[in-house]
């Protein structure tokens, strides 16, 4: 989260990348700090919650590494001290599954790729549920082309009594992507966190 958002192009050297990349004006970092909360990002570039970004990788995705606390060990587990329960948690997961097309040689169809990403998406909140327990409000964020199905997961999880997994459209408008190889820019990232903070301030977190 941040990627390259301090840049003044969006062609950048991965030097460049790595100079102007800041999480701590990325909109996750600006919406805590807004709320007074205390916050933990999680992320990383490239990644997708079934397929990464232009197909590359096919052998890991992000899942792969969330359960991690070591991220170059395979198998290693963060075991969560107990102490850990955040009231929110907001899910971003789906601009590298679908925002590029589908190369020749990869094991997917529109409709699979789709089919696959619900499913993978369902588990992960499911997961996300059982580590965090039932007073944890998750955000699923929708946005581009994978919002309709982040729609469709968490109406699936809402009918079958989880209200407290909602859905959260992000609003690209007025958005300039001016950020590394068209992230959002700071300006986005500000942008962003305004509109998300009123939606989290509306949850039932007791703030």
């Amino acid at each position: 989260m941040g990627y390259g958002n301090l840049s003044t192009s969006r062609t950048c050297t991965w030097d460049q990348v790595k100079r102007t990349t800041n999480a701590d004006v990325s909109y996750g970092a600006l919406t805590a700090r807004q709320l007074n909360a205390d916050y933990q990002i999680n992320g990383y570039s490239g990644l997708g919650m079934v397929r990464n970004y232009n197909g590359g990788r096919p052998d890991v995705t992000y899942r792969t590494f969330y359960d991690r606390a070591l991220q170059n060990v395979p198998g290693d587990v963060w075991q969560n001290p107990g102490t850990w329960r955040p009231q929110v948690v907001v899910v971003n997961l789906g601009t590298n599954d679908f925002s590029t097309a589908i190369n020749p040689g990869e094991p997917w169809t529109s409709d699979s790729l789709a089919a696959g990403y619900r499913t993978a998406y369902g588990d992960f909140i499911q997961k996300l549920r059982a580590r965090y327990g039932a007073d944890t409000t998750i955000v699923a964020v929708g946005a581009g082309q994978y919002a309709g199905h982040v729609q469709q997961v968490v109406e699936a999880l809402n009918d079958v009594g989880d209200s407290r997994v909602r859905y959260w459209f992000l609003d690209d408008s007025g958005l300039d992507f001016l950020g590394c190889d068209w992230h959002y820019s700071a300006r986005d990232d500000r942008l962003i966190a305004d509109r998300l903070t009123p939606f989290i301030a509306g949850l039932p977190t007791g703030w």
